[in-house]
């Protein structure tokens, strides 16, 4: 049979294998092909695995046998900061470029014992610092539904992968934005789990307390799927958390309360065309019998600016290893610190350095209190104005982007404009609270249809809350 790729769905693609319908090396041999044909203008992946056949191969004995998972055979993107052991993870930058893997991240040994085939690497902005996958030292990644746009950042090129049905599931990460905020911009979903549900050993670290690897994919089920495959205690990440579902601050309902934070969400400089859905996604949802209600989070206007205080800071940290001895490319020079210098100065992208400027200055002498400290302070009333919200509210919704996917270029040479695409995505990293990305509409622009997504942010460990009311929003 003709395999529909455009269509397949996690449950779908499975009965088709253990029909017999196609199988594991024809279904992932009609990835690859779609991946040969889009991807030379796409740039979604930096490689395709030369044992991807092989993996599927292997998958089909699994389905032969009996031993099939419902995971077992479906091809998979990896976003290219996420290890896996013999492959290549340069995080898009030229300091890595030639670095292979020692071992598999916690996420991948979770989808090699599923049976998954991990079909390739993907494109993303250098060591995760960017909103649009401009920042690649391997070239920009384009928009499937625009190529004159950009896919958003710094997970575009998963996000593009799934969406130009180069894969049925990609994994991301996740610091600020960098898998909601690319899913909305492409039109499929985007999960950030809560912090510590899904462990991060295995992931190139940029801001230790923010970052986590999530899924994306074309439905809320298929995120459920994966994140149900990935979550889990990992003793050998310290900031992984034990019994996570016993730590759901509350029951799930069929009927949800919303909060909506007005002052927040309509205001200059969100897009006419995201209001507007935004609304109408409201609407819809109290047409299913869920209840919005207004509220108040004072202190959410902050945390962009605790966010581009915070994630610097640990990125400069985090960074500090790769100096071309320990880890990366290294020039030699006069002595030492030289080497340092030509090494990190040649091989270090432009926003990279930016990043690693910024988090230096911040935790330097006689300004680490000024800055540093008082986001961390920031940080916590921000926490605690949504625990004082979820008291009265099961979830707080916002868009997931205050615009559609703008122009390639039209944005990376005004940093600050740039750092504001993320306003509505940070504060849930900020907070360590999981939240989803749910395609909702379109905008058009240029005479082509632009995906608007809608976000939901729910209590920590609260997952479930954001799968029943995303599959309530699904267009």
């Amino acid at each position: 049979m003709k395999i529909d790729l455009h269509n397949l769905t996690i449950k779908s693609a499975h009965q088709h294998l253990i029909d017999g319908d196609f199988s594991a090396r024809e279904l992932t041999e009609s990835y690859i092909a779609e991946i040969e044909k889009k991807n030379p203008e796409i740039n979604a992946y930096l490689e395709v695995f030369e044992d991807a056949l092989i993996q599927a191969d292997e998958a089909d004995k699994k389905i032969k046998d009996g031993s099939a998972t419902e995971l077992t055979g479906i091809p998979i993107a990896i976003k290219d900061n996420i290890l896996i052991k013999g492959h290549i993870a340069s995080t898009a930058s030229k300091m890595l470029e030639n670095y292979t893997a020692t071992y598999d991240a916690f996420v991948i040994e979770k989808l090699k014992e599923a049976g998954a085939v991990l079909i390739g690497r993907t494109n993303m902005d250098e060591f995760a610092m960017g909103a649009s996958t401009e920042n690649s030292a391997f070239g920009a990644t384009k928009n499937p539904h625009d190529t004159s746009r950009v896919p958003g950042g710094s997970s575009g090129g998963s996000a593009a992968a799934v969406a130009m049905d180069g894969a049925l599931l990609a994994f991301g990460s996740d610091t600020g934005g960098s898998i909601r905020q690319p899913a909305g911009f492409c039109g499929v979903v985007g999960l950030k789990p809560t912090y510590g549900a899904v462990s991060r050993r295995g992931v190139m670290a940029m801001g230790s307390s923010l970052d986590q690897i999530g899924p994306f994919g074309k439905t809320v089920e298929d995120a459920k799927i994966l994140f149900d495959i990935i979550k889990g205690y990992d003793p050998k990440d310290s900031t992984s958390v034990k019994n996570t579902i016993d730590l759901s601050p509350r029951d799930t309902s069929e009927r949800m309360t919303i909060g909506v934070p007005e002052d927040f969400v309509y205001v200059d400089g969100v897009d006419e065309d995201v209001k507007e859905n935004f609304k109408k996604t409201l609407k819809k949802l109290e047409e299913a019998g869920h209840t919005i209600k207004k509220i108040s989070l004072p202190y959410l206007k902050y945390s962009l600016t605790a966010y581009y205080i915070i994630m610097p800071a640990e990125a400069s940290t985090n960074l500090a290893r790769h100096d071309g001895v320990r880890y990366g490319t290294h020039i030699d020079g006069e002595n030492l610190l030289a080497d340092y210098m030509k090494t990190r100065g040649q091989w270090f992208g432009k926003e990279v350095r930016r990043r690693i400027m910024l988090g230096t200055y911040v935790l330097s002498a006689g300004y680490y209190d000024a800055y540093y400290n008082k986001a961390t302070a920031v940080r916590e009333l921000i926490r605690e104005d949504f625990n004082k919200v979820f008291k009265s509210v099961d979830c707080v919704a916002m868009p997931t982007s205050p615009t559609p996917a703008f122009k390639i270029g039209e944005k990376s040479n005004d940093p600050l404009r740039m750092y504001l695409a993320d306003v509505f995505t940070v504060s849930a990293n900020i907070t360590g609270m999981p939240a989803i990305s749910v395609p909702s509409g379109f905008a058009d622009r240029d005479g082509k249809q632009l995906p608007i997504s809608f976000q939901i942010i729910a209590p920590n460990f609260s997952e479930d809350l954001l799968f029943k009311l995303g599959k309530d929003i699904e267009i």
